[in-house]
């Protein structure tokens, strides 16, 4: 390998987004004055206000992370039965089904948005489908006006997946408004972190009730209405979330730039990149590319990480390929799980990432 190849430091596929300590010690002292650390805090509820007016949706609940978001999305629009879901996700969406007493049933996806494919949702309608789970993949809207018309037709709960859709907008509205359940995900490798953390969007007072008693042990006060989980977000990941949220802005604006950059190095390249929808605000959660065979994949991934750049595969596996369900072949979704590779996406990244990168590739398919 030439010496131009070889970074002076690995190069990891994300770096989570520390804002500046002095910010974060003071919404810290706010925690240690009030002496509460946890059981819906004043910074909790905070962050529970700002979140759900920027979004500008009528009930969010912070969550102790996102996949206990889903299950509880699930359980709070008492759904049980059948799910049409995608295989093409992180695992989390499947086992919250799984865990619910639900069955996952899989619809392949559209090859260029990696979301479920809505023309393909209603033949595996059947009498016992209950809800569609679709996830917005990368931050891609779903095709949300397809799914909401179905799902009116066959009165069916729609749940959004949205991990990766902070901030995404659609026609000038949140994407968080479609659907009668979005669930976020605040891990520290989003967007938008609280370390761990979660948080659930519903559309309906009632729904929200329960999922208020579901978050806390199904108990307000002395009165127990139902059986409950803790699934409580505390003040320390709810500062963090405060600490964190001034400099979303920021952050989207130089991941804009970074797919800039990528785009442009890679344009010539016999990869595909991920489309800019229409009528969509992106927020540039990850930058994915996808090559002719996963042999190809397997290549560049290994020539990468023998300079000290680290790829992930993400998605992997295919959902439907999972030890514990039962699927027939998901052919798109299998595809994409192996031919995807997520490349370093993160501000801050060195700027000659992504012309080595090009280079790399360029080498190995030319």
């Amino acid at each position: 390998m030439s010496q131009e190849l070889q970074p002076m430091d690995p190069i990891y596929v994300t770096r989570t987004f520390l804002p500046p300590r002095a910010e974060y010690d003071a919404w810290l002292d706010k925690v240690y004055t009030s002496h509460v650390l946890t059981n819906n805090g004043p910074v909790h509820r905070e962050l529970e206000e700002t979140l759900r007016k920027r979004f500008d949706v009528p009930y969010l609940k912070l969550m102790t992370n996102g996949t206990l978001a889903i299950q509880l999305a699930i359980r709070a629009l008492g759904v049980k039965g059948k799910i049409i879901t995608t295989p093409f996700s992180y695992v989390a969406t499947t086992s919250a089904i799984l865990w619910e007493g639900c069955e996952p049933v899989f619809v392949d996806i559209d090859p260029q948005t990696c979301c479920i494919d809505p023309n393909l949702i209603e033949a595996a309608i059947t009498p016992d489908t209950r809800a569609i789970l679709a996830t917005h993949v990368y931050g891609i809207p779903c095709d949300v006006e397809a799914i909401d018309a179905i799902a009116k037709k066959h009165g069916l709960k729609v749940i959004y997946d949205a991990a990766h859709a902070f901030d995404v907008t659609y026609k000038g509205k949140s994407i968080l408004a479609w659907g009668d359940a979005s669930t976020l995900s605040f891990h520290a490798t989003k967007l938008f972190h609280t370390v761990e953390g979660g948080a659930v969007i519903l559309h309906d007072e009632e729904a929200d009730h329960r999922l208020r008693l579901l978050r806390s042990f199904g108990h307000i006060g002395d009165e127990h209405y139902c059986l409950g989980m803790n699934a409580k977000m505390s003040e320390v990941h709810a500062a963090m979330g405060m600490a964190v949220l001034p400099h979303v802005e920021e952050c989207i604006r130089q991941r804009k730039e970074l797919d800039a950059s990528y785009r442009l190095v890679l344009k010539e390249l016999p990869v595909r990149m991920l489309p800019n929808c229409p009528d969509t605000t992106h927020n540039y959660a990850y930058f994915p590319v996808f090559f002719s065979a996963g042999e190809v994949r397997r290549r560049v991934q290994e020539e990468l990480e023998g300079i000290g750049i680290f790829s992930r595969r993400y998605f992997y596996p295919s959902l439907d390929q999972l030890p514990y369900v039962t699927s027939p072949p998901m052919a798109a979704s299998e595809v994409a799980a192996d031919t995807a590779l997520s490349l370093p996406f993160y501000p801050g990244l060195p700027t000659h990432v992504p012309a080595t990168i090009a280079q790399v590739i360029r080498g190995i398919i030319g």
